[in-house]
């Protein structure tokens, strides 16, 4: 009985949506799955990024499949993978054999995703990947490229890279108090949701912090991400000493911490990566009490190419909601559009050279693919933002001078109020 509710729930779960009305007679639809847990913000931005570029592309007539004009059809499906694995299995097998979609964007928790990429590995589809950072996922095509070779990763960069633009914002951060408050080491709490794509992260943390940077770690702090309080560690936080709460956060966790730690007036700059932090909704739902958390981003209101402002601002309008990473799946609906109008086929294993030479000025930055199916990451390729609310704005702090890159936008970082109160008398 409770795998039949299971598959029932997936079954109600799994809606049919076109993305715009076609017109009658139309050519068959391509049809793309699109994969997300839609209850939350990570599904919300799957789904409303590949929308828009669905409707801005059979708006245009559609996409040219040799000589044939042919609309693109989202499906909608409600992974559910914050809270069941088999869920979100269920829920890709259905959408690969009984509703045979032809591509597949999108997935959030690397747990869900290896094996919802297994599941599109065997029916032998594209499956883009617009969630999941662990770069175990993409090392799967450089161990067993015949199988793993559909796979690809559009967005965010992996656990490693974010981890790097983590370690250029936390020396920021650490720099800025040194210089303003005089303290002469930093002190730091590694605070990190219970997930596995965080652990790359966490143990890079505790090697080069103490080892590269100068930085003490006074401990490492692992809650749930869904955890409703986290008046226990911030409370530990504080008795630590830490001046920094270096956070990994990419579930709701993010937004418990963020308010409380400003409730509570925690002497420690937050700092790190926190994509509840991305939303517009951040500050409403903090009360406010969020301001000064530092995010890394993929999108801020700043000239990253001439794409990003006119994206950003539409999405924006169109859903009362700045994009998060996860809306990247626009710009996976457009490699998979350009692919398929060079190739001339939506044939996934004719398709998979035409993607593997994507060279394209994305919403985010330049997009090019590694022989792991890996985007890049770097100066001339995509960089990431970091991103703190300052008042009820969240505004891009970074690059700044890095590497000659200095997008048009950017402002200065600000340490908390409370935070210079309170370590100026130390």
């Amino acid at each position: 009985m409770q795998f039949l509710g299971r598959v029932g729930a997936v079954l109600l779960g799994l809606s049919l949506i076109l993305a715009m009305c076609l017109p009658a007679g139309a050519a068959d639809p391509i049809t793309i799955g699109v994969l997300g847990p839609m209850s939350f913000t990570q599904g919300e931005g799957h789904w409303n990024g590949a929308t828009m570029a669905a409707d801005e592309i059979n708006q245009a007539g559609g996409v040219k499949v040799g000589n044939v004009m042919r609309p693109i059809k989202l499906i909608k499906i409600d992974t559910n993978e914050f809270l069941s694995i088999p869920d979100a299995t269920n829920a890709v097998e259905m959408a690969v054999s009984r509703y045979k979609v032809d591509f597949l964007i999108g997935g959030f928790r690397t747990e869900a995703v290896q094996v919802m990429q297994d599941i599109a590995m065997d029916a032998k589809k594209i499956f883009i990947g617009c969630g999941a950072a662990h770069p175990a996922l993409c090392t799967r095509v450089t161990k067993d490229y015949d199988r793993y070779k559909y796979w690809f990763r559009l967005t965010p960069i992996n656990s490693s890279y974010l981890g790097k633009v983590d370690f250029i914002l936390l020396g920021t951060v650490g720099a800025i108090m040194k210089a303003q408050l005089g303290l002469d080491k930093i002190k730091v709490a590694v605070v990190a949701e219970k997930a596995a794509w965080a652990d790359p992260i966490v143990r890079a943390a505790q090697k080069v912090l103490p080892g590269k940077m100068g930085m003490e770690v006074v401990g490492v702090w692992r809650p749930s991400p869904v955890a409703k309080d986290c008046t226990a560690e911030l409370a530990a936080i504080q008795r630590s000493g830490a001046h920094i709460a270096f956070t990994t956060f990419s579930s709701s966790v993010g937004l418990t911490f963020a308010k409380q730690l400003g409730e509570l007036k925690v002497p420690a700059a937050p700092v790190g990566i926190n994509v509840e932090a991305q939303k517009t909704g951040f500050w409403s739902a903090t009360g406010g009490k969020g301001e000064y958390t530092v995010t890394i981003n993929t999108f801020a209101r700043v000239k990253i190419t001439d794409k990003t402002i006119p994206f950003y601002d539409k999405y924006l309008k169109t859903f009362k909601e700045a994009p998060n990473y996860t809306a990247g799946t626009y710009d996976a609906v457009y490699i998979l559009r350009d692919s398929i109008e060079k190739a001339g086929t939506i044939d996934s294993a004719k398709l998979v050279p035409f993607v593997e030479k994507t060279d394209m000025i994305g919403t985010s930055g330049r997009v090019v693919f590694d022989k792991s199916h890996d985007v890049k990451w770097g100066p001339g390729f995509v960089t990431g933002l970091g991103t703190q609310w300052q008042g009820d704005q969240n505004l891009c702090i970074w690059p700044y001078k890095w590497h000659g890159i200095t997008y048009e936008g950017t402002v200065p970082y600000k340490l908390p109020p409370w935070v210079v109160e309170h370590w100026k008398k130390k």
